[in-house]
């Protein structure tokens, strides 16, 4: 079959790979319709999540059962089904604990309760590298999705593709972040980071309760995107400081709830990538730190832009004098993916209105140039295998 394969650091090439085949009885085999790129992707696409050996990338994906495994039964062959991007038993302690990201049997090498380290991570997910399970990933004609009766979920025929590829990733994620707010209704929510996830957590925050969105970005482009599909204000960090833009826009106090959806990738200067060096740190936490400084004193801080590694100075005296409410981490996607679906069933709740360009398989190392160097106003790219 032919699949997106990750070499090295900005090396993605369509390759003939093997065909992926049932290897446990709760597998089935998706024959891929559609498959997206993810901010994420960029994180092994630029090498911030070391990657040693080729693999198929890829963890938003839907299409249609093909092969089931034996001991597989809430699925049938021609099911069309969307899936969740990490990969969860169903069964041990967090799986049933509604922490499905956690999964104690997904990532048996490299799994530990420590977490942050080489073998000390969560749960398994889709094409993203070997130290998250090494499974291959869904830039591809096919794909093998394990825990069958767990994760996929049947999608409605009615609804196309482009209107449900999005529950498996960005829209789980925007959905956690304000999961995570507890949103009362009437709050104000600012969101840092205006790309895929940033405006589906724009859209959920909307759907939730709140009373206003502010979207903040250095890219005009994603800015103008913000405000025709997420109805959001807009702020540009690169023409105002951005934290005193936010308390002037809420009476002196700051955001009720500020969202971090952009992670350690978030635009460095040439003295914070030395400092970086210096301290054997891998990116950023610029992102954070503006959202700590927007939001309200009492208020909530949701991060589910990625972060791999320890940073030094983290402002803790910040957070504990604020008394803020810090939550972070993967979206719990098999939580809210059933919710969301209806919701876009409902008429409620759409995102393929942030795509802006659909690409044959054969293309997909275009996409990832245009997506990472942010060329071409590109905000999103689905791709046809």
């Amino acid at each position: 079959m032919k699949a997106l394969v990750f070499h090295k650091p900005s090396d993605v090439r369509v390759e003939d790979v093997p065909d992926p085949r049932i290897e446990e009885p709760t597998d089935v085999i998706v024959r891929v319709t559609a498959t997206a790129i993810c901010g994420s992707d960029l994180h092994i696409y630029n090498g911030f999540f070391p990657q040693a050996k080729p693999m198929v990338l890829g963890h938003e994906f839907m299409g249609f059962v093909e092969e089931i495994g034996p001991q597989v039964t809430k699925l049938r062959k021609g099911d069309r089904v969307v899936v969740p991007f990490p990969i969860a038993c169903g069964r041990c302690f967090f799986c049933q604990a509604e922490l499905p990201v956690h999964c104690e049997s997904s990532n048996p090498k490299h799994y530990g309760p420590e977490g942050g380290t080489l073998e000390g991570k969560g749960g398994a997910l889709f094409g993203y590298t070997d130290i998250y399970g090494g499974y291959n990933g869904g830039q591809a004609e096919y794909v093998r999705v394990p825990y069958a009766d767990f994760g996929p979920r049947r999608v409605p025929e009615r609804l196309t593709d482009e209107q449900v590829l999005f529950a498996t990733d960005i829209l789980p994620t925007g959905w956690t972040a304000i999961e995570w707010a507890e949103l009362k209704g009437g709050e104000t929510v600012a969101v840092f980071g205006c790309g895929p996830v940033g405006l589906a957590t724009m859209k959920c925050a909307w759907l939730r309760g709140a009373a206003r969105v502010i979207g903040v970005d250095r890219e005009e482009y994603r800015l103008t995107t913000a405000r025709e599909v997420a109805k959001a204000e807009t702020v540009n960090v690169d023409k105002v400081d951005a934290v005193e833009a936010i308390r002037a826009m809420t009476g002196g106090r700051g955001a009720d709830v500020c969202v971090d959806a952009v992670g350690m990738e978030a635009h460095r200067g040439l003295l914070e990538k030395a400092s970086s060096a210096l301290h054997g740190q891998v990116g950023t936490i610029s992102a954070l730190r503006l959202a700590m400084s927007a939001v309200r004193r009492g208020g909530v801080v949701p991060v589910v832009g990625v972060y791999g590694v320890p940073y030094d100075n983290f402002p803790l005296g910040q957070l504990f004098d604020k008394g803020l409410r810090l939550r972070a981490g993967q979206a719990l996607a098999h939580n809210y993916v059933d919710r969301i679906l209806k919701h876009i069933e409902d008429g409620h709740l759409r995102a393929d209105d942030i795509i802006t360009h659909r690409l044959p398989l054969s293309r997909a190392p275009h996409g990832y140039e245009i997506f990472n160097k942010k060329l071409d106003d590109c905000v999103k790219v689905v791709l046809r295998p």
